[in-house]
């Protein structure tokens, strides 16, 4: 059935469940991780869990923005290059000295950027327009009061909001909490997360493959994926496909994680080792309405770790942790940033979809024409196409075929 803008649309099937109702399943498994008071240096990436108010004023004190000379601006008046102003230097000022004398009128004091200007001072000639003095100095212009000077607190006012809870600390919020004299920051912790790989048939990449073996690659990227939404991750490889030797390798594990994840093994076939061994210990089986990514899983093992069991195919791994993962990740770690930017592009190509299941498709998007190009075809196995894509395409469920030029909500990767 296709509407009156050429979109088709599907019926509805009501045995899958819906991607919005999986991705509220997730997110109540992971409270708010705990909130630890760390070292500006250990704080990149963390959310802040307080508002950092600044105790001081940036700048803390009038300084000069430029190498040259204080003065008063009224001594310079009408000073030019055919008649230059004469002043006698009576100090010079680096930065960070603090005996700072006052400025006698019709003196200068030589200047360093960054240095405190000293009372009696309105004003700073760069050391361009003079002709560079030490004891007197000639001024080729004259300055305008205020002029080449960096105002207290012009940047930051004491007792202003630098930074507000949530943020997600990067380089320059680490800088201007250093700026601000915070030495430490409260943070909230991490989701410590275990990636769990399983599979008889993995190999460690760079090995020999034999016939009927792959080189594992699923729990490498999902523990990437985890770093790089800010949690801590740990990778444990090479499970091999037994109910016994799964609960062992978890075991030792269960004290320090709040999170484990696995990738394969949760299909309908023989041999789904996570599903096997799963089963009855908390975690709930299901299939989504989305492709890729349909068969899911996730509960409490044991009552005591948070699980989440992703498909196998790496396509379908990838792109469930974005939908699924990644948001609740961030948003028990206390970030207020939870969720990929999104925008609205215009599709270069037609493109079909399976009825009443939202497909998600690699895509190429171009900010500069905000156009989005598909990236690969829609198997779960092509991995490359994912590779080179920096967005995701999200087809409502209810579309099954779209029109190139049609609008598209796409999920910006990069």
């Amino acid at each position: 059935m296709a509407d009156d803008r050429g979109v088709s649309h599907g019926t509805g099937t009501p045995d899958l469940t819906a991607v919005t109702d999986h991705q509220a399943k997730v997110a109540a498994l992971l409270p708010p991780t705990p909130v630890l008071v760390a070292p500006l240096a250990d704080c990149l990436g963390h959310a802040l869990a307080e508002d950092l108010t600044s105790p001081i004023p940036l700048p803390p004190f009038d300084n000069s923005a430029m190498d040259g000379y204080a003065v008063r601006s009224v001594d310079l008046a009408g000073a030019t290059s055919e008649q230059p102003v004469k002043l006698p230097v009576h100090e010079d000022i680096p930065a960070g000295r603090v005996d700072v004398p006052p400025l006698q009128p019709g003196t200068a004091h030589r200047i360093m950027t960054g240095a405190q200007v000293p009372p009696g001072a309105d004003a700073v000639i760069p050391v361009e327009r003079t002709d560079r003095g030490t004891e007197q100095v000639l001024a080729f212009a004259s300055v305008q009061p205020g002029q080449h000077v960096r105002r207290a607190g012009e940047d930051v006012t004491a007792g202003e909001t630098v930074l507000t809870a949530g943020t997600t600390l990067s380089a320059s919020q680490l800088g201007v909490a250093a700026a601000v004299g915070a030495g430490q920051l409260p943070v909230h912790r991490p989701v410590r997360v275990l990636v769990l790989s399983t599979g008889s048939e993995l190999v460690e990449p760079g090995a020999t493959l034999e016939p009927g073996q792959i080189y594992e690659s699923n729990g490498l990227m999902l523990a990437a994926a985890v770093r790089e939404a800010g949690g801590e991750a740990t990778l444990l490889r090479f499970v091999p496909d037994d109910v016994d030797a799964f609960h062992r390798a978890l075991a030792p594990h269960l004290e320090s994680t709040d999170l484990l994840i696995t990738s394969g093994g949760v299909s309908a076939g023989a041999y789904e080792v996570v599903k096997d061994a799963l089963t009855g210990t908390g975690v709930e089986f299901t299939k989504v309405a989305m492709q890729p990514g349909m068969p899911q899983g996730c509960g409490r093992y044991r009552d005591q770790v948070a699980v989440v069991t992703l498909p196998g195919n790496p396509v379908s791994a990838m792109v469930s942790f974005e939908i699924f993962v990644r948001p609740a990740l961030r948003a028990a770690a206390g970030h207020l940033a939870t969720q990929r930017p999104t925008r609205r592009a215009t599709l270069t190509e037609s493109l079909t979809a399976p009825a009443d299941r939202r497909q998600y498709r690699r895509g190429q998007y171009d900010p500069a024409t905000g156009s989005v190009s598909l990236q690969g075809a829609p198997g779960s196995h092509l991995l490359a196409g994912l590779a080179k894509a920096n967005c995701l395409l999200e087809i409502p469920e209810q579309v099954t075929e779209l029109a190139a030029g049609s609008t598209v909500d796409v999920m910006l990767l990069d």
